[in-house]
């Protein structure tokens, strides 16, 4: 168990990593966009991938049907939005558009997540050849062990929101709640299935508790 903890510490690092590229040519406030994003991208695709070979291999026809990815819940990638496709464009001009594209076709599949990605990488203030770069480690990292670790997603995300609070100072922590705290909020409320817990930020907003999954 240890050995599988300390992998997806590594895995969580190269995250970060990858976020650091992007030092000193976009806001701070914008890494997380960029950074979660990618993650989004790389994770469903690897699955994908996996899941594509094994029906190929099969070869009955399947890989291109969602049903059979969704039997093993699996997340049907679109051709437009695959890591193959993004990790080709990763050095021409249009790398940024390829990645928001990407996005889109994601959206129009799944309509429950209209309006939700983030499509801002096609943006000037985003420069192409740094983008690429990153897409670059995302291209090299090993995703090998995302399936057996079903709360990567949430770990690496969780990982990443707390060191871009570290870093983006007092205002940084704003929408991150530490794990610790959550926990205390666990123990003590003990929240029931489906239950959502909120807490509040200001006087007049408020927003539910990040890392809390009940």
């Amino acid at each position: 168990m240890a050995e599988k903890n300390n992998a997806n510490i590594g895995f969580e690092k190269q995250i970060w990593d990858a976020a650091c590229v992007l030092w000193g040519h976009i806001p701070a406030a914008e890494y997380r966009k960029v950074i979660i994003g990618l993650i989004f991208l790389r994770y469903i695709s690897s699955a994908f991938e996996k899941r594509y070979a094994e029906l190929v291999a099969e070869g009955y026809g399947f890989e291109n049907d969602p049903d059979a990815y969704l039997e093993e819940n699996i997340f049907f990638v679109p051709e437009e939005a695959r890591w193959s496709k993004i990790a080709s464009a990763a050095h021409t001009p249009e790398i940024g558009t390829v990645i928001d594209d990407a996005m889109r076709a994601i959206e129009n599949d799944n309509k429950k997540l209209k309006n939700v990605l983030p499509k801002n990488y096609a943006s000037p203030d985003l420069d192409k050849r740094v983008l690429g770069d990153v897409v670059d480690l995302f291209t090299n990292m090993d995703m090998g062990d995302t399936e057996d670790s079903k709360d990567l997603l949430g770990r690496t995300y969780e990982y990443c929101i707390a060191k871009f609070a570290e870093y983006e100072g007092t205002n940084g922590g704003e929408f991150y709640t530490p794990a610790s705290i959550v926990k205390t909020i666990v123990a003590i409320l003990k929240p029931f299935s489906n239950c959502r817990v909120y807490e509040i930020s200001t006087p007049f907003s408020m927003h539910p508790i990040s890392g809390l999954y009940v």
